[in-house]
């Protein structure tokens, strides 16, 4: 009988990844994007450089992989019950993730990656796109509440845009009182 081996989520595939992933945000915030190889972040890493070709083909598709990974598994969609609630624990949440440890070198990199070319381009599409889904499911809660919602890109405008651009820009820290007038702002 031939068993097929299992895969175990978190084994050591998702072990490399992470290892990957950590040594090109390391040498984003330390080099800035476009300063580094692969030769480097396999160095970093830990791991050969025929690894990283292998998984993702091209140092272009890995910094997408990372910035696409970091800025979409930030933030998980509040459900408070009230939209000023969701906003306000939302926004409260972004801000801690993008004025954290890695968060000004993921913001960095998404910036860098939208203008350099077609995997840029589109990484940023499928950013657009995956942070507008989450946000239309908080904002379609509310609405099925029977409260008046703005749309996703009011929240992006008006909440997000302004603390990243803070960030970008070493305008920090995003204290809670800066936070709630932004949502105070919108609603």
């Amino acid at each position: 009988m031939n068993e097929q081996r299992a895969r175990r989520p978190g084994g050591r595939s998702a072990r490399v990844a992470a290892q990957v992933h950590q040594a090109v945000t390391d040498l984003i915030g330390e080099r800035g994007y476009g300063n580094f190889t692969v030769g480097d972040i396999a160095t970093r890493a830990g791991v050969a450089d025929s690894s990283i070709y292998r998984r993702w083909g091209s140092l272009e598709t890995l910094l997408t992989d990372v910035a696409l990974t970091r800025l979409n598994a930030q933030s998980p969609m509040p459900d408070t019950g009230s939209l000023d609630g969701d906003l306000r624990t939302y926004a409260a949440q972004v801000a801690r993730e993008i004025t954290g440890p890695d968060g000004p070198a993921v913001l960095h990199l998404a910036v860098a990656l939208a203008g350099s070319g077609q995997h840029g381009v589109q990484a940023g599409a499928d950013l657009r796109a995956e942070r507008t889904r989450q946000l239309e499911s908080m904002l379609d809660r509310a609405r099925q509440r029977g409260e008046k919602a703005p749309d996703a890109l009011d929240v992006l405008d008006h909440i997000l845009a302004p603390m990243y651009i803070r960030v970008l820009f070493g305008m920090v820290p995003l204290t809670p009182d800066y936070i709630d007038g932004l949502v105070d702002r919108l609603l």
